[in-house]
């Protein structure tokens, strides 16, 4: 029997649907919410206990119920937050609303999906998973039967792992199935129905991606600029290659980060919108595009760059991933990780141009990261505060540390004048630049930008990364033209 269309458009007032007697059984993975409960567990246990996620490979040996009965066990969190889909709530509501018995059927363990079902408060019982069994196919269609006695059911589902429950179902209910299920519908006997949903398509993976992050790595041409050497084709494609391999590493790792984070981006009022905290990229497809990013950049260094590139891709991809995990809960180390990484692509540069790098650009560059890293503290704590927060509770700052935070970010920005300051009076510049003196012109432009960035973000403009901030910001873009003006005339 072909898809009843109709009740696509509203399905809980299709006349073809079973007595109101009829319970509904509903599946929860990609059905009543729009994620796989496996997957996020793995993810909470990853965020909240990253040492007991080593024992994942051995939990395997328990066999499917045991290894989700072994993470659900490690894990806490909260059913609100989760991305339920609102059409299946709505159909399950005036099912409720009409007498009809409801079930939470599902393979993944109790201990994720009773607390689902006490938060909705629309299910009267509860099959799942139980550490021994796991629930699912024929094993959930015997639990089925059994609660209903064999009478006639109605089963909601999306995979092909449920066409075996669809088939003994008086009426098989389809919530965005895969391609497989669609196809085996055709074959069913009762009554088919569906509930439509919104299907994302490619943009939420090139989304989590975060493509618009990758502007961080123009400071790999840093050093290359600086050493007056972009006439030099070889060094260019060097450069070039080195670009695109931190850019996919970058993706790569803000992927991982955006999974370690899915639940404290559900409570962030923007950050809840990205691919995983929504539910419109499913968590498997990211970790097979992490793992393609990752292949892709170290094979492409590994290639096409000296080893020591290699190497420079790979201290970055660990300091990246060492802060997902831990570094950015500790009190100042976070954010000398966040200007150590930025100079870090000044240096990666650096290797990959095989020019030489003046050590008052690198001190310029950890002082100016390191204001920029304070900034992006700053901003958040405030909206903390607006939120009636005392701290961030995946930061290791407090809504009382606003004054401290400032302090030492603008003296960061400033400290970093300085140094641009001796490094123009310094043998270096007389060497590349036969008007030196001319570079003094760089400085008033750079103080007021930093200044301008900190009082912004005091009166609640800048919202978040300054970085990306300033990639969009007018005034940030005039005040790079001129100190580039100035350069090229001092050059010149």
């Amino acid at each position: 029997m072909s898809i009843d269309r109709e009740a696509e458009i509203n399905p809980a007032m299709s006349p073809e649907m079973s007595p109101a007697t009829c319970p509904v059984y509903v599946d929860l993975d990609d059905t009543l919410i729009s994620t796989d409960m496996l997957w996020e567990s793995m993810c909470f246990l990853a965020c909240q206990r990253p040492a007991s996620a080593l024992g994942l490979p051995f939990w395997l040996l328990r066999g499917k119920a045991g290894f989700k009965r072994a993470i659900a066990e490690r894990v806490s969190f909260d059913p609100a937050l989760l991305p339920y889909r609102a059409e299946v709530l709505e159909y399950l509501r005036e099912a409720k609303a009409s007498g009809r018995r409801l079930v939470l059927a599902t393979a993944s363990d109790s201990g994720l999906a009773e607390p689902i079902a006490a938060h909705l408060e629309i299910f009267e019982r509860v099959l799942a998973s139980d550490g021994e069994t796991n629930l699912s196919g024929k094993t959930k269609l015997d639990a089925i039967r059994g609660d209903c006695d064999g009478s006639d059911f109605e089963y909601l589902g999306n995979s092909a792992a449920d066409v075996p429950i669809w088939r003994a179902a008086a009426v098989a209910t389809l919530v965005q199935p895969s391609a497989g299920a669609a196809r085996a519908a055709e074959s069913f006997e009762g009554s088919v129905k569906q509930i439509e949903t919104a299907r994302p398509g490619l943009g939420p993976m090139l989304k989590s991606m975060r493509s618009y992050q990758w502007i961080k790595n123009a400071l790999l041409w840093v050093p290359l600029l600086l050493a007056h050497q972009l006439s030099n084709a070889q060094k260019v494609s060097q450069v070039a290659i080195a670009f695109a391999c931190f850019c996919a590493i970058a993706s790569a790792t803000y992927i991982f980060n955006d999974l370690l984070d899915i639940e404290s981006d559900r409570r962030h009022e923007r950050k809840c919108k990205r691919p995983f905290a929504a539910g419109t990229l499913p968590i498997s497809d990211g970790v097979l595009l992490m793992l393609a990013l990752m292949l892709g950049g170290f094979g492409l260094s590994f290639s096409a760059l000296p080893l020591v590139s290699t190497g420079m891709l790979a201290i970055y991809t660990v300091l990246t991933i060492s802060y997902s995990f831990i570094l950015k809960q500790k009190l100042f180390l976070d954010v000398l990780v966040l200007a150590g990484l930025f100079t870090h692509r000044v240096l990666a540069g650096a290797v990959a141009a095989e020019v030489r790098l003046s050590p008052w650009l690198l001190a310029f560059c950890m002082f100016m990261f390191l204001s920029l890293a304070l900034l992006k503290r700053y901003a958040e704590l405030l909206a903390t505060e607006d939120g009636g927060g005392a701290s961030n509770r995946r930061r290791a700052y407090e809504v009382s540390d606003l004054g401290m935070v400032e302090t030492m970010g603008l003296a960061a920005g400033y400290m970093a004048v300085l140094v641009l300051c001796l490094f123009v009076t310094s043998d270096d510049v007389s060497k590349l630049y036969p008007r030196p003196n001319v570079l003094w012109l760089i400085m008033p432009p750079i103080l007021y930008w930093v200044s301008r960035m900190w009082l912004l973000a005091r009166r609640k403009i800048l919202l978040d990364d300054p970085v990306m901030f300033a990639a969009v910001d007018r005034t940030s873009w005039l005040t790079g033209v001129v100190v580039v003006l100035v350069a090229v005339i001092a050059a010149y």
